[in-house]
């Protein structure tokens, strides 16, 4: 006959097992808080010791992915939270130190060009108010005016040229072409987005360079029109891309709503599709125009490389310099003075490139409010 054990053994038991189970779990998270924090030690310390240039910095590292290593198997979720929370703080430092670099780099020829407007001395204002570059002859100048005249031509015309064609290619993608083009066309486009730049510029190069020289009597080789061109070419992968994305998340149900009222497929795409996606869309011509901004190789092989104005200003016919051309063409023997007004143009470059971002943010926001919710 099977004895029932009392209830006074059993709760003992039960109460032995959950102090054993608290024990290991408390043994468990200790183990894992001490894990974590020793990753956080060993990765600032590594940190520090890049940042002072220390040969000792692969030891803290090492700890750090031993670490790391040991967490990920036997204190998987903990460690993973810790690993992404490290990666996402790790991204704004960086950003923030190249932010502070740039900034830095750029003070000693910003001092060297104050002058004094009103009775007031303004740092730097020399570079923005005179058009002259020379980085040889005594006192040298150092005026950020014309490859700013150049950047904003090229970033124009490519625009021109990728905007357009970029939403009516994405449009045509989305809601015209039938499911066996769009799966043919779309790889096509994302794998064009990948050539690099400097394939584009010899192209511009050896092709549309001489060909522009001959037509137009241009003295020797390099156009804003032409490079605008290829600019906006290259862009056009990523604001079709883009664009098409933002084009295919309006929800089925406006436009059949839409065609339901009795509006032809036309004016659906006019009236519902593309203002429902118009902030995926402006985003789309955006990043378009912050490549056409940013784009430094085919510049740099087409343009001549003359830090000066263009006679008249909306001669786009002749192609001198810009930004990312001046940059690239000077770094490898810029020092002194030179060099920082290299970093001043970097810093331009940064500053244009964050307004347009924020730009970007802020229509999203207006057309979500105007919306009444994400699309």
């Amino acid at each position: 006959m099977t004895r029932k054990p009392d209830e006074t053994t059993v709760s003992t038991r039960i109460g032995r097992w959950r102090r054993q189970a608290r024990r290991f779990i408390d043994r468990t998270e200790t183990s894992a808080l001490v894990t974590v924090s020793v990753m956080m030690v060993a990765l600032l310390a590594a940190l520090g010791g890049f940042l002072a240039v220390s040969s000792l910095t692969v030891g803290p590292f090492a700890v750090f992915l031993v670490a790391a290593g040991y967490g990920w198997l036997r204190h998987q979720e903990l460690t993973a939270r810790a690993l992404t929370m490290t990666m996402t703080a790790s991204t704004l430092l960086i950003l923030g130190l190249i932010v502070v670099f740039i900034f830095r780099e750029s003070v000693p020829v910003v001092r060297y060009e104050t002058a004094t407007v009103f009775g007031i001395e303004v740092p730097g204002v020399r570079m923005f108010v005179q058009t002259r570059w020379d980085a040889v002859t005594d006192p040298v100048r150092y005026s950020m005016v014309p490859m700013i005249h150049g950047t904003l031509l090229v970033t124009v015309i490519a625009t021109v040229v990728a905007a357009p064609l970029g939403v009516a290619a994405a449009l045509f993608l989305s809601e015209i072409a039938p499911p066996t083009v769009r799966e043919a066309v779309k790889p096509g486009i994302e794998i064009l987005a990948g050539i690099p730049s400097i394939v584009y510029g010899f192209i511009g190069f050896t092709l549309l360079s001489p060909w522009a020289s001959d037509q137009f009597r241009t003295t020797g080789q390099g156009t804003y029109l032409f490079v605008g061109i290829v600019v906006g070419l290259m862009a056009l992968p990523t604001v079709v891309s883009v664009a098409e994305d933002a084009l295919s998340s309006v929800p089925e149900s406006m436009k059949s709503g839409s065609l339901a009222m009795g509006t032809t497929d036309w004016q659906t795409m006019t009236s519902i599709t593309l203002p429902a996606a118009f902030s995926g869309v402006s985003a789309a011509v955006l990043l378009g125009v912050g490549r056409a901004i940013g784009e430094t190789m085919a510049a740099t092989v087409m343009l001549r490389g003359v830090p000066r104005l263009t006679d008249p200003l909306v001669n786009v016919f002749y192609g001198q310099e810009t930004l990312t051309s001046l940059i690239a063409r000077n770094y490898g023997n810029a020092d002194g003075l030179q060099m920082d007004a290299l970093f001043v143009a970097g810093v331009i470059l940064f500053v244009t490139v964050l307004i347009i971002s924020v730009g970007s943010q802020y229509i999203e926001w207006r057309m979500r409010e105007k919306l009444g919710g994400e699309v």
